[in-house]
């Protein structure tokens, strides 16, 4: 029997079809295996046509610029989407900010600022605006869901469907995107500001950040969900009790270690590769996380971090 290849039932495209891409370098922790295939839709229409082409049995996983996640040493079965240069796009009228998926929150943040629109909040939030509204992602107390208006998304039959924010239900890290649904746009509302004022917030928040969070190491951010249900306010009044980083703290361990992975030293929710870990290294000192601070607090920590794929082969 002539055995075939991943890509052997994929449809012709404009974009770029890679096949058994390793998705380490595309992440911010750069671990992980190869997916079955990368594609790079040119455009809107590539990817529309693509999802109707592709067999309905193929796995399809969209990938943001990997910010939240762990890609597992044995790599990741599925035809694995990443939006580029085609869905990075902005427009501004008035208070209304259209933004592409593939704009990194942190830039879109800054646009609509520049423009005098309050989308501050983004400024700190690692990631791109695809992710952002799928993981409902928030900072300082605000949330995607407190701006966003609808989104636009690529059903996995290619067809081009809006969504209001309420139909998302949208709660703390989690949204109801159905599998495989590709985001490639979102509207958010914003309120008014000074473009110098807002630019001055955004550069506090900034230093605020670099001072308590480990901004030069590899990392995906926070690695577990705050027990609380909901994220730092930023007010020096914030009460941390449940907070993960006390939970972790309280349960000793800060600064743990499990091979090349790290609970960082200077913000214990950070998992951290030090150079050398596998995906399985770092999967597993979380859980280790998990399983201390459940035997010390009784607290059950949930993931933030999304790990998808499987295991390498022994």
């Amino acid at each position: 029997m002539t055995q075939t290849s991943p890509s052997d039932t994929l449809p012709d495209v404009r974009g770029r079809l890679t096949p058994n891409r390793d998705l380490s370098a595309l992440t911010w922790l750069r671990v992980g295996g190869p997916a079955d295939v990368l594609f790079q839709p040119a455009d809107l229409d590539d990817l529309q046509q693509f999802l109707r082409a592709l067999p309905p049995e193929r796995e399809v996983f969209p990938m943001g610029v990997g910010s939240n996640l762990i890609v597992r040493d044995g790599g990741l079965r599925a035809v694995v989407i990443r939006l580029g240069r085609g869905f990075n796009g902005i427009e501004i009228d008035g208070t209304r900010v259209t933004v592409g998926a593939a704009m990194l929150d942190a830039q879109a943040a800054k646009r609509a600022a520049a423009e005098g629109v309050d989308l501050t909040f983004l400024r700190t939030i690692p990631g791109s605006i695809g992710g952002a509204v799928r993981m409902n992602a928030g900072c300082y107390g605000t949330y995607v869901a407190d701006h966003l208006v609808e989104i636009r998304a690529v059903t996995r039959e290619g067809d081009l469907v809006t969504l209001s924010k309420d139909a998302l239900q949208l709660s703390y890290r989690h949204s109801e995107l159905p599998e495989g649904w590709v985001i490639v746009e979102a509207v958010f509302e914003g309120a008014t500001g000074d473009p110098d004022a807002l630019a001055a917030r955004m550069e506090a928040q900034v230093r605020k950040r670099d001072e308590t969070q480990p901004t030069k190491d590899r990392t995906a951010g926070s690695t577990f969900r705050n027990p609380a249900g909901f994220s730092s306010t930023g007010r020096e009044d914030d009460v941390h009790d449940l907070k993960a980083w006390k939970v972790i703290d309280d349960a000793g361990m800060r600064g743990a270690t499990l091979g090349g992975a790290q609970m960082s030293p200077k913000h214990s929710n950070f998992l951290v590769n030090t150079g050398e870990a596998t995906a399985a290294d770092l999967e597993g000192l979380g859980e280790e996380v998990r399983k201390k601070v459940f035997q010390v607090s009784g607290i059950e920590l949930h993931w933030e971090i999304m790990r998808v794929g499987e295991p390498a082969q022994k």
